[in-house]
């Protein structure tokens, strides 16, 4: 009787369906939408066939090509105001002990989490024809300057968006080795010189993700140039006309137009790369710097740019609140200071309210779901199908919220799967564009974890699946929640895919509060917005109770 080797025949296993369930979503869901786009944009009603016809006209017609320089200029200029901003903020935060420090960090977050489009509101009513600082200043006999046009858009992303570069700015500068500085100064440096020559070029790749973060928000944005444009067109806004418009809907442009933003945002990731390549430094961060301790007027002197810089980026919080509390006539008149606003949305516009909440939490369900097994497949199962993985699941980053949604209607507005106009493309579309917040922090907190600890369980018996669900899951869950927070809080205030896929009944707050500002209803786009400021706070407190005060955006 011969004796046979038996060879153990692999099977098939729990996260093998698990990554090709994953896969087959995510190419359902993102390539398949994008390759419609890509589809669509080739073809056009004035030609028969496969034609460039569309992007033909795009660079050679000026209203095309120049909201593509309208968006380059507003894009590379907040990129630089932003920059002049967060990276003296972060410094001066990081190594001088400026007074409240820990509330001025809270502050710079919120005013990021919050919509732009809402800071773009808070301004018109500051600055706007008849805005209260506009009115002030005419009392007088001085005029306001415009918030409206390019100037206006670029000032509202750089109150913003600033907080990006503050914040992998500051996270760099806490890390950086003081060894460095010293043996600059022990060779005769000034501390101006220092900075420019070691502090700098050190944490430039931060700086650059913090750009990219700024360019690519900036790029995708909707709402502001929107509302503050006034025939400043950038191509989000072109892309919405085009698709959009009553008077000439054009869904083969907007598709040509769709491609030409993904390639920008694609360029632009393309170039951070290549530079942070050339310009990595690694450090041991042994000797993190130590905090200088100011007294007296220097201390002042520090601390007044940052509380200025931070009230101002504040203040189009405080202005929704207290808008939401005025009522006015149609003439806009105020009527009287009370709570009318609030009962009016609740009964004319409740179900943008429900919408909100319900689409928010399925898809944080969802995410958080999809966000545990995607970061242990990232961390703890790597391989080449790992990274095709990952590679799905950033692609987000670089697709608009505005294109994605029209490759979503592209795509399924006709048999065999038909999800325009219904709930459950809002919610894929949450998913979809919000999933990377909640991955990236559990793939962090796992990172962190001691695989030791699951092999122990293993030891005693306990299956490897078993030992996931009982075990690990339940250790990841504080870094995933974290990052499903902030996931909720940007579903929440989502506006830029929502106002291409809503309908009359899946229309949302985000949606609701648009169209408010565009009929001149202040007081109850106030009552809207509100409702979202403290529902940001709300959850930011969770955040900072989850990760004890140290909360990962970026």
């Amino acid at each position: 009787m011969k004796n046979e080797t038996v060879k153990s025949k692999w099977r098939p296993d729990f996260w093998f369906f698990t990554k090709l369930i994953v896969i087959v979503v995510m190419c359902l869901f993102i390539i398949y939408p994008f390759y419609t786009i890509i589809t669509k944009s080739i073809f056009s009603n004035k030609v028969e066939g496969v034609t460039l016809y569309n992007f033909k006209r795009f660079f050679t017609k000026p209203y095309y090509y120049k909201a593509l320089l309208r968006s380059l200029f507003v894009c590379l200029m907040t990129v630089l105001t932003t920059t002049l901003i967060g990276v003296p903020v972060a410094y001066l935060m990081t190594r001088y002990n400026i007074p409240g420090k820990n509330i001025l960090h809270i502050f710079i977050i919120m005013s990021l989490m919050s919509p732009p489009f809402i800071g773009a509101y808070s301004w018109i009513i500051l600055l706007g024809r008849n805005g209260i600082f506009a009115k002030l200043l005419n009392t007088i006999g001085l005029t306001a300057p415009t918030i409206y046009g390019r100037g206006g858009i670029i000032f509202v992303f750089t109150l913003h968006l600033f907080p990006y570069i503050y914040l992998y700015t500051s996270g760099a500068m806490n890390s950086i080795d003081s060894s460095l500085e010293e043996a600059g100064e022990n060779l005769g440096m000034n501390k101006l010189r220092r900075i420019w020559t070691i502090t700098l070029p050190v944490i430039l790749p931060s700086i650059l993700a913090g750009c990219v973060m700024v360019f690519m928000t900036c790029l995708a944005d909707f709402g502001t140039p929107m509302l503050l444009g006034e025939g400043y067109v950038v191509l989000p806004v072109l892309v919405y006309n085009e698709y959009m418009s009553e008077s000439a809907v054009n869904p083969y442009m907007a598709s040509a137009l769709s491609v030409i933003i993904v390639l920008c945002s694609l360029l632009v990731l393309v170039f951070q790369k290549l530079v942070i390549d050339k310009r990595n430094y690694q450090m041991s961060s042994l000797r993190p710097p130590q905090e200088i301790q100011l007294h007296g007027w220097k201390r002042f002197l520090a601390s007044l740019p940052i509380y200025l810089i931070v009230f101002i980026a504040f203040l189009p919080q405080i202005v929704v609140v207290c808008q939401s509390f005025v009522e006015r006539s149609f003439s806009g008149v105020v009527k009287g200071i009370n709570l009318n606003n609030y009962r009016s949305i609740m009964s004319r516009l409740g179900g943008n309210i429900r919408n909100t909440y319900v689409f928010s939490l399925i898809a944080i369900v969802f995410i958080i779901i999809v966000g545990i097994l995607v970061s242990y497949i990232l961390v703890r199962k790597k391989g080449k199908v790992a990274n095709f993985i990952d590679l799905l699941i950033m692609f987000p980053y670089v697709i608009p919220g505005s294109v994605l949604g029209i490759g979503l209607i592209v795509a399924f507005n006709r048999k065999p799967i038909v999800l325009v106009g219904t709930a459950a493309i809002m919610i894929i579309s949450y998913v979809i564009r919000k999933l990377p917040y909640t991955v990236r922090s559990g793939t962090a907190f796992l990172y962190q974890l001691d695989p030791s600890v699951e092999e122990a369980s293993i030891n005693l018996g306990v299956s490897p699946m078993k030992t996931f669900f009982t075990v690990t899951a339940r250790m990841m869950l504080p870094g995933v929640m974290s990052g499903a927070v902030l996931s909720w809080i940007t579903c929440i205030n989502e506006l830029s895919s929502s106002i291409m896929l809503y309908s009359g009944k899946t229309s949302t707050i985000a949606v609701a509060i648009y169209q408010e500002v565009v009929r001149m209803s202040d007081g109850t786009a106030g009552a809207l917005a509100t409702i979202l400021t403290v529902t940001t706070i709300i959850s930011l407190v969770i955040v900072f109770r989850l990760t004890k005060g140290k909360v990962k955006i970026v």
